[in-house]
Formats: C-alpha cells, structure tokens, sequence
C-alpha cells in the first residue's frame, strides 16, 4: 500500500506543472507566473531524484526526473515569453 500511495504522489506532482505548461505555450504569457517558484521547485525535485538514485528507488527517480524536466521546460517558457 505504501508504494501505491508514494507512486501516485509523485505522478500527481509530476503533472501538476503540465497546464501551467500549455497555457504558457498556448498563450506566450508567463507575466503572472512566478519564476522564483519555478527555480525552488526545480532545485527540490532534482535533489528528489538524486535522493532516488541515491536509495536506488525507481519510482522516485522517475517522477521526480520527469518533474525536473517538466519544470525546467516551464523557467525556459518564462524566459522565452517573459515581456521586458
């Protein structure tokens, strides 16, 4: 039961940043979205994911990988889109 309850957790927290994801992308505005939030977020999922290979924990790294890349997708969109 623990490994059910930790797998979804971390695949919810690895799609929670995909709409913020397309709507960025639909829109090309990011001027509401905070890219100090985004930085924190990516900083503790990767440290998750070398926590996981660290434990050797698959589920771990999977998601939390995915969410770093996800992440790192959403502070690339903000720095594209980001009006000056």
């Amino acid at each position: 039961m623990e490994e059910i309850i930790g797998t979804l957790a971390g695949i919810f927290m690895t799609i929670a940043a995909v709409p913020q994801i397309f709507r960025a992308w639909k829109t090309k505005k990011v001027d509401d979205v905070s890219p100090k939030m985004f930085l924190v977020l990516t900083i503790g999922v990767s440290l998750w994911t070398v926590y996981g290979i660290m434990k050797q924990d698959a589920p771990i790294i999977i998601t939390n990988g995915i969410s770093t890349l996800l992440n790192i997708t959403m502070l690339v969109l903000i720095l594209k889109f980001k009006k000056k």
